[in-house]
């Protein structure tokens, strides 16, 4: 029997990388060996979604797979992050790694860069959520178990109140219709703590809500130590 080409996946910590997780566990064409994430080593937090680590560790935990860290300094210029992200791809090239599986929608200045950025690696993106009607992936989610915290708002695309709400059929049923019902465009970033792509759920309540360079950030916490 073939073995199967060995994958690491881009992990935000959010509903999307989680639900490519599930999806492509159900499709079976890689065996994906490892979580990749980026850690803004100064508040320790995973970057833009700004989780706390300990949460983070909590989800790889539940999807019974290894973080493969990334830190990088905030801000980051992009040949800092550049540099960070071609050593993990070095990593994941000596790991056997042939593949990086990642949650992009529909964003192609997004796809092309990693694209281009990974050619250079040898190692080859898969985008198993590419193209859905963001609507419908939403539904879809939903409907198979996924639930997810806002952490993060752009008050420039969407009112503040909407942090640290739940991901959930009343939120999409609220969401203005210029924003996209998965955050694709920027809207919001999420935490997952529940579905099936986790053994067991995260049980987390949204902390402290701060502002902070044009954004506005839910601080989770485990629910026993909030």
């Amino acid at each position: 029997m073939t073995a199967k080409p060995k994958a690491w996946l881009s992990w935000s910590s959010g509903k999307d990388s989680a639900w490519s997780l599930h999806v492509m566990r159900q499709r079976g064409d890689f065996e994906i060996t490892a979580l990749l994430t980026t850690i803004n080593r100064t508040h320790n937090r995973v970057a833009m979604h700004a989780v706390r680590e300990s949460l983070l560790d909590a989800q790889a935990a539940a999807a019974g797979l290894p973080l493969v860290k990334v830190p990088i300094p905030s801000p980051c210029p992009n040949e800092i992050y550049e540099r960070a992200m071609s050593e993990a791809m070095a990593q994941a090239r000596a790991e056997g790694v042939t593949q990086m599986i990642f949650g992009d929608l529909f964003l192609e200045d997004i796809r092309k860069y990693r694209e281009e950025n990974l050619a250079k690696c040898g190692i080859a993106p898969v985008f198993p959520l590419w193209g859905r009607d963001t609507r419908i992936l939403a539904q879809e989610m939903l409907a198979g178990g996924l639930r997810a915290v806002l952490t993060c708002i752009d008050p420039k695309k969407l009112d503040a109140s909407f942090v640290g709400r739940a991901f959930d059929e009343k939120l999409l049923a609220d969401l203005p219709a210029s924003v996209d019902p998965c955050g694709e465009n920027g809207e919001f970033h999420t935490f997952a703590c529940a579905g099936p792509m986790f053994a067991s759920p995260i049980s987390v309540e949204a902390g402290e809500i701060v502002e902070r360079d044009g954004f506005v950030f839910a601080d989770l916490l485990p629910r026993s130590a909030a």
